[in-house]
């Protein structure tokens, strides 16, 4: 069952300090590129995860996360719901202790196979919306 309790939530935010974002984007416009300059302004060292790009914002971009050479506490996704079983597939390989699923990102089976392997789940929620709500 997802995380829904805002004061684990917190302790995620404060307790991590590696974030790969899934389906980052060089984009201004696309919420993974602000959120990840502002998870990366707020102390949080970010990998981009895009095969389709080497670098975005100066950060070196990698074409899934258990290529990161380092260990992962949050996967940030913003793909499309149908992607989530092959991104939990790499995040499990990548032995990442997090899966977070943005706002409109919802797959309960892949959500399932993600705490099964011993994640935490966040899903459908902003992790810059609770950030911003629940850490100072």
């Amino acid at each position: 069952m997802p995380i829904h309790d805002e004061h684990t939530i917190k302790q995620i935010l404060e307790q991590s300090k590696t974030i790969a974002v899934v389906g980052a984007s060089p984009k201004r416009w696309r919420d993974s590129n602000s959120i990840a300059l502002f998870l990366a302004n707020r102390g949080y060292t970010v990998y981009p995860v895009n095969p389709r790009y080497e670098e975005i914002d100066g950060m070196k971009c990698y074409p899934e996360v258990k290529s990161i050479p380092a260990s992962i506490d949050i996967v940030d996704v913003f793909r499309q719901s149908s992607a989530v079983p092959d991104v939990v597939e790499d995040a499990v390989s990548a032995k990442a202790k997090t899966l977070w699923l943005q706002f409109g990102v919802v797959h309960e089976e892949a959500a399932d196979q993600a705490e099964h392997a011993g994640m935490q789940v966040v899903m459908d929620r902003c992790i810059a919306v609770d950030y911003r709500q629940l850490v100072r």
